[in-house]
């Protein structure tokens, strides 16, 4: 095989990196060339081109400038942000397949790993009300997908803090919470599965802090994802994800303790199975 053919395999992110490594080298141009043309440093377009960094709409028109390519790269940047998972998302789903844990603080919905079907559905269509109906489903199909990660043959322990906000809003309606909440309580009583729930009761001790997801690995350091407006990014910088860290232990401490937070998604599942 060529070594500028992305394999079958690659994620979206690589694939996209293989396109711009196929093209400048088609076109004669060294890392550091291709840096200079498009304002980035060689670094930048070397992470670029092995999947490791999600390219900026910057870069992609850069490409097609210094390529001549007539806007193929912006095109291709701007179907992977469309696709069943956005080009942001693509990097922590490859560490998350590597973790050894997962930390997970959820504020407004329930994280996309313990989610029903039809929730997810609910959750994309009211983020792409215009969306034709493959797109959704693509979507929810990536999401769900994503389940195999705790069928792995050394899954990740999964512990969720879910702000008691993600249970009491209504998302898709009673039918679709109640398959939710069931699913939910399921996934608590299985290994390797911990929850937890952040009442209302407690105040500012949640309301300051943002969803956010720690990984950590059996030999590598923990790392840190959090979203933003323009979508969500990984943090690897010491301080930061020991920021995060702490943040995590205060949530878990302020929150109801596993058995009693079960308690509480059961209490809730009844409400609306009533």
């Amino acid at each position: 095989m060529d070594e500028t053919t992305a394999p079958e395999g690659f994620n979206p992110l690589q694939r996209f990196g293989a396109d711009v490594k196929r093209v400048r080298l088609g076109r004669k141009l060294t890392q550091k060339h291709l840096a200079k043309a498009v304002g980035y440093s060689d670094g930048y377009v070397s992470m670029v081109e092995a999947g490791k960094q999600m390219p900026s709409a910057k870069f992609a028109s850069g490409c097609d400038l210094a390529f001549g390519t007539n806007g193929l790269f912006a095109g291709l940047l701007k179907r992977l942000d469309e696709a069943d998972h956005p080009s942001w998302f693509v990097s922590y789903l490859e560490k998350e397949k590597k973790a050894a844990s997962i930390l997970d603080y959820s504020v407004h919905g329930i994280m996309g790993l313990l989610q029903t079907e039809a929730y997810a559905h609910a959750i994309f269509r009211a983020g792409h009300p215009h969306a034709p109906a493959d797109v959704i489903k693509g979507k929810v199909d990536a999401r769900i997908g994503r389940r195999t990660v705790m069928a792995q043959e050394d899954p990740p322990t999964l512990w969720v803090v879910l702000h008691e906000a993600c249970l009491r809003t209504h998302v898709g309606g009673p039918a679709v919470m109640a398959a939710q909440l069931g699913h939910l309580i399921a996934s608590a009583e299985s290994p390797g599965i911990d929850m937890q729930v952040i009442t209302f009761a407690a105040g500012a001790a949640a309301a300051h802090v943002l969803p956010f997801t720690l990984l950590t690995f059996h030999s590598e350091p923990t790392i840190l994802y959090s979203d933003g407006p323009l979508g969500g990014k990984l943090y690897d910088r010491e301080p930061t994800v020991a920021t995060a860290v702490r943040n995590y232990d205060r949530l878990r401490a302020h929150a109801l303790s596993p058995d009693d937070s079960l308690a509480m998604v059961k209490g809730l599942h009844k409400e609306f199975i009533s």
